[in-house]
């Protein structure tokens, strides 16, 4: 499904769609977690909540209601920054309990509006926290931006993972590389017993990576501190960069950098692996 060249986002050297066939995986928690790994780890970092329909990021990164983006030139959105991101959603637009009861077409008009209207320069990665699913959004960012790559998001659960593969599959036929698969809610350990229990499964997240030769970026555990500190603002990253899971999201975040550098694009930082 190769086409003509698409144009760049001034100032911004790869995209990166995160995605999921299916919602209720945890997508968006992983997109903000990982944007804000990646500034961790030294790269200039965008967010673009690309759910036009139920839009989260504007809470999750602790962003006050009504919140707005200043516009110059009557045009051009200037990103609202947080926890060292340049980040952009509809949330930042619409009241929270305005629902965007729009057709298609327009849904996809805003996000192209987002994308191409807002200025994000400079920046190393933009990631874009897809809506679930393989619609209107998903072929409307693959057919107007150059995006380098995909991480794909899914639980260990066997409905998750056949969802998973559709959305794999969709990347395929739009010319865009899977750069990896984050295993959400892989293990439940138990905080009083330390037991660890699989409630959705396992290895269905590398069993994927492995069917499509994709890296697993992540395996993530279910932790009610993933979602206690997200729905606050203060995504894990951010609340406990040295923490257990936070080294999980950085450990993730440096294995895509290295596979963006791959793509032979200039522009990410290099990564410098110590013993300390």
């Amino acid at each position: 499904m190769s086409g003509p060249a698409k144009p760049r986002i001034p100032g911004v050297e790869h995209i990166v769609a995160v995605a999921s066939g299916k919602g209720g995986v945890g997508k968006s928690t992983t997109a903000v977690n990982l944007a804000i790994a990646l500034e961790k780890e030294g790269a200039r970092v965008g967010l673009l909540d690309a759910d036009i329909y139920g839009p989260s990021q504007g809470m999750m990164l602790g962003i006050a209601p009504g919140t707005k983006p200043a516009v110059r030139d009557g045009k051009v959105f200037e990103p609202i920054k947080a926890h060292g991101i340049k980040a952009m959603s509809m949330s930042f637009l619409v009241n929270d309990d305005t629902p965007m009861v729009w057709r298609g077409p327009m849904a996809t008009g805003a996000l192209q509006q987002l994308l191409m209207q807002t200025d994000w320069a400079p920046l190393d990665v933009l990631i874009v926290d897809m809506p679930p699913g393989t619609g209107d959004i998903q072929l409307t960012l693959a057919q107007k931006a150059p995006v380098s790559g995909a991480v794909v998001v899914t639980t260990p659960q066997d409905i998750a993972l056949l969802d998973a593969r559709k959305a794999v599959e969709m990347f395929a036929k739009v010319d865009i590389p899977v750069l990896g698969v984050i295993e959400n809610m892989s293990v439940h350990i138990c905080p009083d017993c330390g037991r660890e229990s699989h409630i959705f499964g396992s290895d269905g997240g590398e069993r994927i990576a492995t069917e499509y030769g994709a890296p697993l970026l992540a395996a993530l555990p279910l932790d009610a501190s993933i979602r206690e500190q997200t729905d606050g603002g203060l995504p894990t990253v951010a609340a406990d960069p040295d923490g257990a899971i936070a080294a999980r999201y950085r450990s993730a975040a440096i294995a895509l950098l290295a596979a963006l550098a791959n793509t032979g694009a200039a522009g990410v930082p290099s990564i410098t692996m110590t013993d300390d």
